[in-house]
């Protein structure tokens, strides 16, 4: 049996509506963008939705229309293109240290890395679970700072019953490994409509419908970039986004059989904590083993054709052209990345494959001496 990482759900309504999109003239930028935008913005609860060709843009774009130049805080124990977006927005990535139990960002490392030259904090919400988001908005008043949420793994998680991506700019990834996907692409959330309309310029060229003189006349306000997302897939989009319950509720219901058939093996396992009013999407399923026993236990896996993976080895500030933004130490996210395993999970995953997972772990745990 091979079972791998992750698998998005598409079905013959994905197909259909794709098909539908494509016989229309609407070939780039089209109506589904607007109707996956107001789905979106009307499922999270969120004024302005602004669908893009993929999170890395969004974050980027969420710099850019802020105006922001300066040192931006953020986890080290995330995918590069958090620090990417932030070094081609020209400012300056600033590494903080995350908390073992939930591997997201620590509040109080967030406070010692802040400087006269900090200008915002863009946090991670790893896996599906959101970030503590009462200490960090009080962080992020208190010392005058602007708030990303970079929630590409959090689709429709809540904390104490708010969305992530809500309480700040709030940035989202529907790539194939995602709840939902649209094969490449993101979206963008505002409060703001000021900052929801100067995005729209510059997703767009910086193209201004305000200077327009005539049918043919365009003219650009500002350095624009092309970070639009194609009618089709923001059909694909509206489509996934429509089932996006259904897919959360089949995590959760994988992630509980995982919970329950590895907490008896706490003395290898350590399983994600989960704290009181937070809700989890379960974009991965994450769990720490003992770092002398990690390489061995994913090739075991492999070997098994179960296609486990890291996330992530090596951390940011441990990446060579990152390492020069490196100040403070950072002693949880180095014990992590050597101990983190992601194990498979996707909303059509059976029980049958769950279980032969754990089976073949049990395998695995039978051959040490624990």
């Amino acid at each position: 049996m091979k079972i791998p990482l992750c698998k998005p759900s598409i079905d013959n309504n994905e197909l259909k509506i794709i098909t539908k999109s494509l016989k229309t003239p609407w070939l780039t930028h089209g109506p589904y963008n607007l109707k996956f935008e107001k789905l979106f913005s009307d499922k999270f609860k969120i004024p302005y939705s602004l669908s893009m060709n993929s999170c890395t843009s969004a974050l980027e774009c969420a710099i850019k229309c802020q105006d922001l130049k300066g040192e931006i805080i953020i986890p080290s124990f995330t995918w590069v293109s958090t620090a990417n977006a932030i070094l081609n927005a020209g400012c300056k990535p600033i590494f903080a240290d995350i908390e073992l139990n939930s591997r997201n960002i620590d509040p109080e490392s967030i406070i010692k890395n802040i400087t006269k030259k900090t200008v915002a904090i863009i946090i991670v919400h790893f896996s599906g679970l959101p970030c503590d988001m009462e200490k960090i908005t009080k962080i992020c008043k208190k010392y005058k700072l602007r708030l990303i949420e970079d929630s590409a793994e959090t689709l429709g998680a809540t904390y104490k019953k708010k969305y992530t991506g809500s309480f700040g700019l709030g940035c989202f990834s529907f790539f194939p490994t995602k709840n939902i996907t649209t094969t490449e692409g993101g979206m963008l959330t505002f409060q703001d409509k000021k900052l929801f309309d100067k995005a729209k310029l510059i997703i767009a060229h910086g193209i201004d419908k305000s200077l327009k003189k005539n049918f043919w006349h365009r003219e650009s306000s500002l350095a624009g970039h092309n970070y639009r997302l194609p009618n089709h897939l923001a059909a694909l989009g509206f489509s996934q986004l429509n089932k996006l319950n259904l897919f959360n509720k089949k995590r959760r219901v994988i992630a509980k059989i995982y919970d329950k058939e590895l907490s008896i093996f706490d003395k290898f396992f350590t399983i994600q904590k989960i704290p009181k009013n937070f809700t989890h999407s379960y974009q991965m399923y994450t769990v720490r083993v003992p770092q002398k026993y990690r390489n061995v236990f994913l090739d075991f896996m492999r070997k098994k054709s179960i296609e486990v993976s890291v996330h992530f080895d090596p951390p940011l500030h441990q990446q060579k052209y990152l390492k020069k933004y490196y100040k403070k130490k950072l002693p949880k996210t180095n014990i992590l990345s050597k101990e983190i395993v992601t194990l498979p999970i996707f909303p059509d995953m059976t029980k049958k494959q769950v279980h032969y997972i754990i089976k073949n772990i049990k395998t695995f745990l039978s051959t040490l001496n624990l």
